[in-house]
């Protein structure tokens, strides 16, 4: 495993993200709290362009867990059909929109034991609607960060928790709330899994991976 950065590297990284990337965004399409869980719920083990396509007609007539519930399981089913695993997530869709509607009025909870406490929402779906909607720097580690953090030195660690803990620990607090918005888009556009365009990486200098196509 490389090795963590120290805090004057980690300091002059997320200088260099954020000069290439004032303002990053995440993928997914939403239009409030309640589509952004559904639309990272359906995320898993799919791309965010496939989830997008498949939810930009569902929630033009489902954008509050009651319209999901009128819209039903077969109307979900056949909206999603598209993505993986569809058939279980049409159902956590439904289950976790009677919660919401059941405990909490309708609206989103903002603490991440509520809304892992509900189907189909897992920690790393939890850290996306804390940091993206609720503004808290909720550090969401998906394959892209682990890949990063632990091929370049900015947050290694053996497992996925281990990652979020070392960004945590380690990312200065100036750029937690945007760090794995980077990471990310990092990992999925540079940084990739089988050739990195390291040519294009503006931390290239500074990672430590041994393999650098230069």
């Amino acid at each position: 495993m490389v090795k963590q950065f120290d805090y004057a590297t980690m300091k002059e990284v997320f200088a260099r993200f954020e000069a290439s990337e004032p303002h990053p965004k995440g993928e997914l399409e939403h239009v409030n709290a309640y589509t952004l869980v559904v639309a990272v719920a359906l995320s898993a083990q799919a791309t965010d362009a496939g989830v997008n396509k498949a939810t930009r007609k569902l929630f033009a007539i489902a954008d509050t867990p009651e319209k999901m519930l009128e819209l039903g399981l077969e109307g979900v089913t056949e909206h999603i059909k598209t993505i993986g695993l569809f058939r279980q997530k049409a159902k956590n869709v439904i289950k976790l929109s009677q919660i919401l509607v059941d405990q909490y009025n309708g609206e989103v909870p903002s603490s991440r034991a509520a809304l892992q406490s509900l189907p189909g929402v897992g920690r790393k779906t939890a850290n996306v609607v804390l940091n993206m909607w609720f503004g808290h720097p909720a550090q969401a580690v998906d394959t892209h960060i682990f890949r990063v953090g632990n091929r370049t030195g900015i947050c290694p660690g053996k497992d996925v928790d281990a990652v979020e803990r070392a960004i945590e620990d380690n990312v200065p607090v100036e750029y937690q709330r945007h760090a794995h918005h980077w990471l990310i888009l990092h990992g999925r556009y540079i940084c990739v899994a089988r050739k990195p365009k390291c040519k294009a990486c503006p931390i290239a200098d500074l990672c430590q991976f041994e393999e650098k196509t230069l």
